[in-house]
């Protein structure tokens, strides 16, 4: 059920990337030599930044006083003490002894003041349009004040199986139901309030909510960018290629240091029609991204309300989707802005930081089996407070794919999950320019081609093929990049490398990546694998060199996130170990690296989201995405009763945790 609603059963189709493109197997360099990298596990084997810059081939010895200056950024941590949620297959949130959580927002909730109250059986298009949307996933909070903020919310999909009763498929549906789902996806705006100076937080449901607002399939938005008016976005409806409407499966995403989200597209391709019969140029782009021929089974069928949706009339529709929006959350009368040189494709999230310089740097992921990895680079800088000129960044820069290079023989890579005789999974890489403002890098594409067609451009560049790259963040205590690499059970036993190290890779694995001299914009890193996730007993897991007899068992690494300390916050996605998905932590550093303790559980069938701590740390926010989604589950057959209780339908929902004497989390 989650594979039709979610991504339109793309792990049962054929992979779409059938370029030539070498695995990490395939380049495995002879061994390089390790200056200054210091072993001690995969976690571990990054902790002087400097050094790391030593593994990459052809950069200078590092100076004393750079491996003070990278060193310093290891100084910050803190330790974690809690007792580990254990696997279960409970229906409820289930969170460590010492805590609590409420639920904050769920599908249905008013968001504007004059929405309606949620009726489950007597649902609207109106009305949803006014409520908060179906499949909540990224969070993220900017304050206003010590005790309110705004609260933004991704709204993915739709699962109208669970959502109407009868539902068969978007061919017999009513269209009023085809109108409350493309009401139901986008992204809401809310505000919450701290519940008496506690780590719990609520929504406000007095007074004007004057920033309170929801995005939907429907909403007025712009392209800005080098690829803005091109005649590959151009339609009937906008002949000069540069106003899309509505946003679709809109997974992760990021903030920007002034104030906005950057909310990203994933599996847009299941929407669309009769992707065979778009003009035989076009074709190919079709294939590499995915979109189905004809009418696919399960198929929403947007195009019963919304004729763009149909290829066969509109085929260049396709192409305004797949893109990284970005949103005033303080300005509800601001039109949505979709960053052409953010690059097109099955977007995962988008995380800024920035460069030693001040230019700002965004890294993204493209989630499906064997894409690739990415990161955008401002040609201006930031400059704090300058509004105007900040808002200009992310429209021109370079944009980047990464290339990784494994440092140890194929030999010693041989499917057991054993380690190298170098002791870690690591190795060296690249991040190899496509595009630059007007500028192509890649032969025989426009500047305007590779961003509408990115994944085709990085097959022609060599770009490395990983296991459905998901949330891409650096961590802002330690400088490193974490990479979250959900599965890939297509991976034959010929495929092993040293980054993919099992065959049929159901757990996934989360990379490290660390860029020279810690510089976000540098163009050459190392990376390790910090985790190879499944069941601890299995010889073939690695948890940074610690005891794996005191780890929680972790499975399908989704999105990242940190806490002030800069630990590692996990959250999971399809559980292959037969328990319900679940949030992880870990420290980077010190003895305690890699030591992953289960900080809670969603409710059965549900997928956990977002995460988001606090940065006074006295909250964590999940977002609970498709509680009861197991097959053959139906409203008058529900699995799960999350959150409303026995009686109640599952309700995607937004949900808080804290510790009940006021502690930070995880102390």
């Amino acid at each position: 059920m989650t594979c039709q609603f979610r991504c339109g059963n793309a792990c049962a189709h054929e992979v779409g990337n059938a370029s030539g493109n070498a695995y990490f197997g395939d380049v495995v360099a002879e061994a390089l030599t390790r200056r200054g990298v210091l072993r001690t596990g995969a976690l571990g084997a990054l902790v002087v930044g400097a050094g790391v810059a030593g593994a990459v081939p052809a950069l200078a010895e590092p100076t004393p006083e750079a491996v003070a200056e990278d060193a310093a950024l290891y100084s910050g941590g803190g330790d974690l003490r809690f007792s580990p949620v254990p696997p279960n297959k409970d229906d409820a949130l289930r969170v460590p002894d010492g805590y609590t959580s409420a639920v904050v927002a769920r599908w249905g909730d008013p968001v504007l003041p004059d929405a309606p109250a949620f009726d489950f059986d007597n649902q609207s298009a109106e009305a949803q349009a006014k409520q908060f949307g179906y499949n909540c996933d990224y969070v993220t909070m900017f304050p206003m004040g010590r005790d309110r903020a705004l609260l933004w919310v991704n709204h993915e999909y739709t699962n109208e199986a669970l959502m109407f009763r009868g539902y068969k498929d978007g061919t017999a549906a009513p269209e009023e139901q085809i109108r409350i789902a493309l009401a139901a996806h986008g992204g809401s705006v809310v505000e919450v309030e701290r519940v008496r100076g506690t780590g719990q937080w609520k929504l406000v449901t007095r007074g004007r909510r004057r920033y309170n607002r929801r995005i939907t399939a429907l909403t007025p938005m712009r392209f800005t960018g080098p690829a803005a008016g091109s005649d590959l976005l151009k339609t009937v409806g906008d002949p000069a290629g540069v106003k899309p409407v509505g946003m679709l499966n809109n997974c992760s995403g990021g903030t920007t240091p002034w104030g906005t989200v950057l909310t990203a597209e994933e599996n847009f391709d299941q929407y669309f029609i009769n992707g065979d019969k778009v003009p035989a140029a076009q074709k190919p782009y079709i294939s590499r991204y995915t979109i189905p021929s004809g009418i696919a089974s399960g198929n929403r069928r947007f195009d019963r309300v919304e004729e763009r949706f149909d290829l066969a009339k509109h085929p260049n529709e396709v192409n305004r989707f797949g893109w990284v929006v970005e949103i005033d959350p303080f300005d509800p009368d601001a039109e949505p802005v979709k960053r052409t040189a953010l690059g097109r494709f099955k977007h995962e999230a988008a995380n800024t930081t920035l460069a030693r310089d001040g230019r700002v740097v965004v890294y993204m992921g493209d989630d499906s089996r064997f894409e690739y990895v990415y990161k955008f680079v401002s040609k201006d800088r930031y400059i704090h407070g300058f509004d105007r000129h900040n808002r200009k960044l992310l429209d021109e820069g370079t944009l980047y794919v990464a290339k990784f290079t494994g440092d140890s023989p194929a030999a010693e890579i041989d499917g057991s999950g054993k380690l190298p005789s170098d002791g870690a999974f690591d190795g060296s890489g690249e991040w190899i320019p496509l595009v630059s403002g007007d500028k192509s890098f890649v032969d025989g594409m426009t500047a305007a081609e590779v961003l509408v067609y990115t994944r085709a451009a990085a097959d022609k560049v060599g770009a490395t093929k990983m296991d459905r790259p998901e949330d891409v963040e650096r961590n802002p205590v330690n400088g490193a990049v974490y990479i979250a690499l959900t599965n890939n059970s297509n991976r034959a036993p010929a495929q092993v490398d040293e980054a993919n190290p099992r065959p049929s890779n159901k757990h996934g694995h989360v990379l490290e990546l660390v860029e020279r001299r810690d510089d976000a914009a540098s163009t050459v890193f190392a990376w390790s694998l910090a985790l190879v996730c499944g069941d601890p007993n299995d010889p073939a897991t690695y948890f940074a060199g610690y005891d794996k007899t005191k780890v929680s068992p972790i499975s399908c690494p989704d999105n990242v996130a940190f806490d002030r300390d800069g630990n590692l916050w996990i959250a999971t996605d399809g559980n292959a170990l037969g328990t319900n998905d679940g949030l992880f932590v870990t420290p980077v550093r010190g003895r305690e690296r890699g030591h992953v303790r289960q900080f809670l559980t969603v409710p059965i069938g549900a997928e956990t989201c977002g995460p988001m701590v606090t940065s006074d740390q006295r909250s964590v926010f999940v977002a609970v995405q498709h509680p009861g989604e197991v097959d053959g589950a139906t409203p008058d057959s529900p699995v799960s009763h999350w959150p409303d209780g026995e009686g109640g339908q599952p309700r995607p929902s937004v949900a808080v945790t804290w510790h009940t004497q006021g502690k930070k989390i995880g102390a």
